[in-house]
């Protein structure tokens, strides 16, 4: 018992210490696993021989990440998706896997091990990509979307590759593996309800099994967790949950089908079901604990003297396989109109193998598809491939997208056919919504944005708009500022909207400059410059929150209108006092202490306000609100 304990503690601190590290340093959580196995494996030599019989147990993590990607496949949801999933897709995993699996044969592999060499590399890393794409801000470009979508087709693809891929087995490989096994193997065959069937019962079991699985999710499931959620303990919900996954696999694994496959199935038919989100959060620890011990045991597993005899070979393939993905990747970019980065972003950052490959070897070797020797040397260059996964990503940052940024800086301005009263920089969610009101009360507008791709969406929906950096004097004077009334700024950059503010008040000081601020201080920083109206971009937005929160709690409306309207007056009310402050702070040491103390102030008399019983009788008749009677909150407490 103390061996387990041990061996217990040097895997989940190889994984404490090694997996913030990599993410750190921008590696990913895979590879940091990945790295905590090698430390404590092949360098260090901490585990060892039970390091197989252990990974047995942690692929049953990949079992419950596809009981997952079944959850968020709503039919629906697949349906919308299906040009880019089968185009896209397809077309990626069919391209690369051919491409690679002829490969495979020109260096004289058998068709079966090319083909499935072609299908492991196929795959991408979709735990790296879409890391990655969340802490860079990629997700919503044009090209993360249609990344994600060929890793989600991918996802869906592992299912039929683990049905193939016993269908490919060797001969030779099988005999080997029974002459090894001898009476283990006769043991396993006991845990069988097909072992001994005939083909045409093999069939119908295999039917009734998946049937179980899909009218039993459909109707059962419902009922049993209704029934498990009325006893409102969360751990039982959670053996509930897990018994579901587990049960699943077993049924599958007793029919002769992969495990991964049911529990895929059954998350697809419980993906609408009202405890979908509770299943997710229950199942998710186990998920990301075991798939993490997994990708330990797959890095502890590597064996240096096959890198050391193989350095060459395993170098080459990598480079093939990167470039091989890249170049396809990159070809449907164009067949499919991904335009100017975004084409680079969705072929660089697919062209690693994924954590997929790690256990589609493991499946083959124990299918008898692929040798053990071959494997292991796979595996290299699955995991060579996703440490230089980074190094895409930094040279797509550091040489792709600068000149495409440049190139759009080169571009000339668009020609300015149009002359308005209000000059708008800036055509963001919040410009668009201007823009769209004074329209609407026939205000004529010019339009300015400095991002073209804003400027050609906005074509799209008919609302007219111009390229251009409305920082620059030139624009300026084309859009027509000398006849202009006033200027909107609603650009995102904080320093360039005063700049451009101080520009505007100096050179043409009857022009009236209103600007929308991001926080207090780039408020005063923009008061400061001579905007003539400033609004915080979120300020308003949250007072009506606020006043909603306290109407939905029982506050009556009038009340609550008022408490809102208090605090505005008192903000404005100090607003003046807190400017002058922020105007001192580059000549006055005790700047930071004033403005605290005004704070605190502002926030005391907010707070005596509140508590306040008086009611403005002017108020009532101007809004026409009927004050509460008394007593109303009392009641209103008595009733809840």
């Amino acid at each position: 018992m103390t061996a387990y304990f041990i061996q217990a503690f040097i895997y989940l601190c190889a994984a404490v210490i090694a997996v913030p590290l990599a993410k750190r340093f921008g590696l990913g959580s895979v590879l940091g696993y990945l790295v905590a196995g090698v430390v404590i494996g092949p360098i260090i030599g901490l585990v060892g021989s039970e390091t197989n019989t252990l990974q047995h147990f942690a692929e049953f993590g990949v079992v419950m990440m596809l009981f997952l990607v079944g959850l968020e496949l709503e039919p629906r949801m697949l349906w919308d998706m299906r040009n880019k999933l089968i185009g896209l897709g397809g077309l990626q995993i069919g391209l690369t896997t051919a491409i690679i699996g002829a490969a495979g044969l020109y260096f004289g592999l058998s068709w079966s091990i090319a083909l499935t060499v072609g299908l492991i590399f196929a795959l991408s890393s979709t735990a790296i990509v879409l890391q990655t794409f969340n802490e860079k801000a990629l997700s919503k470009t044009e090209g993360g979307k249609n990344a994600f979508s060929v890793l989600l087709f991918q996802d869906i693809a592992v299912i039929p590759m683990l049905a193939l891929l016993p269908l490919l087995a060797l001969p030779e490989l099988v005999e080997q593996a029974q002459n090894a096994v001898g009476q283990a193997a006769q043991q396993h065959e006991e845990l069988s309800l097909v072992a001994d069937l005939p083909g045409w019962a093999y069939g119908v079991v295999v039917m009734l099994a998946i049937a179980a699985v899909v009218v039993g999710g459909h109707y059962l499931s419902r009922p049993l967790f209704r029934y498990v959620a009325s006893s409102g303990l969360r751990e039982i919900f959670t053996a509930t949950a897990l018994m579901l996954v587990i049960g699943i696999a077993a049924l599958m694994s007793l029919v002769g089908l992969s495990p991964a496959l049911g529990t895929f199935l059954a998350g697809v038919v419980l993906a609408n079901s009202e405890f979908r989100h509770e299943l997710e959060s229950n199942i998710e620890p186990f998920k990301g604990l075991l798939l993490g011990l997994f990708f330990i045991t797959v890095g502890a597993g590597i064996d240096f003297d096959v890198l050391a005899d193989n350095i060459a070979p395993v170098i080459g393939i990598t480079a093939g396989v990167i470039l091989v993905k890249a170049l396809v990747l990159f070809v449907l970019a164009l067949i499919f109109k991904i335009k100017n980065s975004d084409r680079w972003l969705f072929a660089l950052s697919l062209a690693q193998a994924g954590e997929f490959g790690f256990v589609l070897l493991s499946y083959t070797v124990q299918n008898h598809v692929i040798p053990s020797d071959l494997a292991q040397m796979l595996s290299l260059v699955v995991a060579l491939s996703m440490f230089l996964t980074p190094g895409l990503f930094i040279f797509f940052d550091k040489v792709i997208l600068p000149r495409y940024e440049q190139s759009e800086n080169d571009r000339e301005a668009d020609e300015i056919t149009e002359k308005g009263t209000v000059i708008i920089a800036g055509i963001g969610r919040f410009g668009q919504m201007v823009n769209r009101f004074l329209r609407a009360n026939k205000i004529q507008t010019v339009v300015l944005d400095h991002q073209i791709s804003q400027v050609e969406i906005l074509k799209k929906i008919n609302v007219k708009s111009f390229y251009g950096d409305a920082t620059q004097p030139d624009l300026l004077h084309t859009a027509g500022i000398e006849q202009a009334t006033m200027l909107v700024i609603a650009i995102d950059n904080n320093e360039r909207a005063v700049e451009l503010t101080k520009y505007v008040k100096h050179t043409y000081p009857k022009v009236k400059v209103f600007a929308r601020a991001f926080d207090r201080g780039h408020h005063f920083e923009l008061k400061h410059a001579g905007a003539d109206f400033i609004i915080s971009e979120t300020y308003h937005s949250a007072l009506e929150l606020g006043k909603e929160a306290l109407i939905s709690l029982g506050v009556h409306p009038f009340k609550a209108e008022q408490k809102k309207a208090t605090l505005r007056e008192l903000e404005l009310c100090y607003k003046d006092s807190l400017f002058e402050s922020w105007k001192r702070k580059t000549e006055d040491s005790k700047y930071t202490a004033h403005f605290r103390e005004l704070f605190i102030e502002l926030e005391n008399a907010i707070a005596k306000a509140m508590k306040s019983e008086h009611f403005d009788e002017q108020a009532k008749v101007e809004r026409g609100w009927t004050p509460p009677p008394k007593g109303y909150e009392k009641e209103m407490d008595r009733t809840k």
